[in-house]
């Protein structure tokens, strides 16, 4: 079992930093600024989870993602989000991004590399509907040190659903 940086570990606290940051700017939808704390190599993916088994030691489709995407396809989804054509935002939703359970591991011994495993819980409200919805998941990070600061390398995001009641999944995670 990996064992999790101390709570008063200084990468701990930039790493739990960075992620309260980006709640911030996913919640505000400043995207641009978002995408800047990405890296080039970022791969973006939440697998399809499925019920199995207690044995069968998988809990995810093999092959099948909601969305496995990587800085491109990041960019033009942000990029589709100034025009006339991201009809699933418009009006935009209203977001608060709910972080926590944030847990921190090295990252087999490479310095420039953390690991950070957290919870998230996001409310979204779209137009004057009284209907919100809520997504729980729990998110794997990679974080890299690059640019005298952090950046978000790899995010894997595990829906604690194995079928989602969310309308679109139009905003990110």
């Amino acid at each position: 079992m990996k064992k999790p940086l101390p709570f008063n570990d200084f990468r701990h606290l930039q790493a739990h930093q960075f992620l309260v940051d980006e709640a911030y700017l996913l919640d505000a939808q400043q995207y641009e600024d978002w995408l800047d704390t990405l890296t080039d190599d970022v791969r973006y993916v939440m697998p399809v989870r499925v019920t199995t088994a207690r044995g069968a030691g998988f809990d995810t489709s093999p092959g099948m993602a909601h969305f496995d995407e990587d800085k491109y396809s990041l960019s033009q989804r942000v990029a589709r989000m100034g025009t006339e054509h991201v009809w699933a935002e418009d009006p935009p939703s209203r977001l608060r991004h709910f972080i926590t359970n944030v847990r921190t591991f090295e990252s087999d011994g490479d310095p420039a590399h953390l690991v950070v495993e957290s919870a998230e819980l996001l409310f979204r409200s779209r137009g004057d509907v009284n209907e919100s919805a809520l997504m729980s998941c729990g998110r794997e990070d990679l974080l890299r040190w690059c640019d005298d600061r952090w950046k978000l390398a790899r995010r894997t995001i595990s829906a604690d659903e194995s079928v989602l009641r969310m309308q679109n999944l139009a905003v990110f995670l």
